[in-house]
Order: C-alpha cells, then sequence, then structure tokens
C-alpha cells in the first residue's frame, strides 16, 4: 500500500531483509518507529543497523521485516 505524505513523498510499506535495507527505512521495534541512519556489513549477509536513537539492531540474512520507505517525488 503506498499512501502521498506531505511535501510530495511517496509513502509504501516494504518487506525489507539484510539485503534490502536502506538508510532512512523507518522499522518498528518494541512499539517504537526507528530510522536506520547506518549501516554495516558483517559476515555471511547480516547487517548491523544503526538507528538515530543511537540503538544498534543486528539482523541476518534471514530476517523479514516490514518497513515504512519515503521516496521523493522528482
Amino acid at each position: 500500500m503506498s499512501n502521498w505524505a506531505i511535501g510530495g513523498a511517496l509513502v509504501s510499506n516494504v518487506e525489507i531483509t539484510a539485503a534490502t535495507v536502506l538508510r532512512g527505512d523507518i522499522i518498528q521495534v518494541s512499539g517504537r518507529a526507528c530510522r536506520v541512519c547506518d549501516l554495516f556489513q558483517l559476515p555471511r549477509g547480516s547487517k548491523r543497523l544503526l538507528f538515530a536513537s543511537g540503538e544498534p539492531l543486528t539482523i541476518d540474512g534471514r530476517t523479514r521485516l516490514v518497513a515504512v520507505r519515503t521516496t521523493r517525488r522528482r
């Protein structure tokens, strides 16, 4: 599902994995919305996500999460 946000950005829910996660994705963790601000590649396809709040989360290659992703209109 996609919706238009204020400012002309397209907002959609996407399923992400360690291979497809991007900076700026918003992931709900323990009931809180957390924005990914940095990514670090780890061995065996895992990634360490660093949220804007400073908290880290490590996901492996099989982890599937739902994120909100915004795309700017051009």
